[in-house]
């Protein structure tokens, strides 16, 4: 094992006044959710996206939940949600009761594939959820144009990835009648567990707000809209507690800093790494036109499964933690049970098979990225000579 301190693959940082704001919630005397971080977040969110309104959630996955009964869905009804995806982009929609119809991705992206999805689509498809994957826009193009044909069909954005990005000078999230967000220690913008729920439509406000506040007409209450508040619909507990949400919005405020940073890591793998890509026979993720990435993340794709795992596992050992990805939904337990039928989906597997990401947080030193590269090169040198 190497003597040099392990590059993690990912360390939170505190950018700015985060303490203090926790120590002003606390100081406040408001915990819950509700409070003067809640709207502060929210507010800076909603001016950034262009949303009707934004409701700050414990997860991206209540998020996702919140969307799903907002569809008020019914028997028989289906989603189609990506194969290459976390678990929560299909469980919010099986815990309402919807079928899942599994898409491929296409491998510029690494997002839905449209010529897939347009096979899919038929009268029971009430959703289609999108992945910006490592903060770069999908085929928002081709999918808009299959969608055109089946206009009830709803288009809902998991940017848990893409905060910041953008698809034509439009940000990520505000392309579809929902969006959802993620603050998980993971993410760019973090305070430990939390998310949000992008509202792009304004018809939508007002049920979203019964359903997140428990199923009651609270929030019109606390207007001075009616005299009492009662119990209206279903719904949950799904606010963010004020003490994240004032961690997360000194987090918010630093996001110019903050992403200038994880462009710099992105620039500095990409301009290390791609004299090596050719000779050793791996791909650099790929930013097309007309998109602005969210720099979530950096990953390579080498030639077949075996290599990837060689290659990770030289990393590991060497104290450089690199890491793989999503494994096809399609292909698990749980897919297989929620899918309504079955579907080809082989670039899902093709791209998992392959794919590495490298150790990404806002805080790397050049050493620290100079290590990776030396290490990814060394391991990808050593597994190539040994075929």
């Amino acid at each position: 094992m190497s003597e040099l301190p392990d590059v993690a693959f990912n360390v939170p940082a505190l950018e700015g006044r985060e303490l203090d704001y926790v120590q002003d919630a606390a100081r406040g005397g408001h915990l819950a959710s509700g409070g003067e971080f809640t709207r502060r977040a929210a507010e800076l969110l909603r001016d950034e996206t262009g949303a009707a309104e934004v409701l700050m959630t414990t997860s991206c996955t209540a998020a996702l939940e919140l969307s799903a009964m907002l569809l008020d869905l019914q028997e028989g009804d289906t989603v189609v949600v990506p194969s290459f995806t976390f678990t929560s982009t299909g469980l919010a929609f099986a815990r309402q009761g919807a079928g899942l119809v599994f898409c491929d991705i296409e491998p510029v992206t690494l997002g839905l594939d449209p010529a897939h999805l347009e096979t899919l689509l038929d009268e029971h498809v009430r959703a289609v959820v999108i992945v910006h994957y490592a903060g770069i826009a999908c085929d928002v193009d081709g999918i808009r144009a299959v969608l055109a044909k089946w206009p009830e069909v709803r288009l809902i954005e998991d940017n848990a990835h893409g905060l910041f990005g953008t698809w034509r000078d439009q940000p990520l999230g505000s392309l579809g009648r929902f969006a959802t967000l993620s603050f998980h220690e993971t993410k760019n913008f973090v305070c430990g567990e939390g998310g949000a729920l992008v509202l792009n439509d304004p018809d939508d406000v007002e049920r979203a707000r019964v359903l997140y506040d428990k199923g009651t007409n609270r929030h019109a209450f606390m207007l001075g809209q009616v005299d009492k508040y009662t119990w209206k619909d279903t719904g949950s507990s799904f606010g963010l507690s004020d003490m994240l949400a004032a961690y997360l919005y000194a987090q918010l405020e630093m996001r110019e800093v903050i992403q200038a940073k994880r462009r710099a890591v992105v620039e500095h793998y990409t301009t290390s790494l791609a004299p090596y890509a050719d000779q050793l026979g791996f791909e650099l993720m790929h930013v097309p036109p007309e998109r602005t990435s969210a720099h979530h993340m950096f990953y390579v794709l080498l030639p077949d499964r075996d290599r990837r795992n060689d290659v990770l596992e030289l990393m590991r050992k060497s104290g450089v933690q690199a890491t793989f990805h999503y494994q096809p939904l399609d292909a698990s337990d749980a897919g297989r049970s929620f899918a309504v039928r079955e579907t080809e989906c082989p670039v899902s597997r093709d791209i998992s098979d392959r794919l590495l990401r490298l150790p990404f947080w806002n805080n790397l030193t050049d050493s620290d990225l100079d290590r990776v590269v030396s290490t990814f090169v060394e391991a990808t040198t050593e597994t190539l000579e040994s075929r």
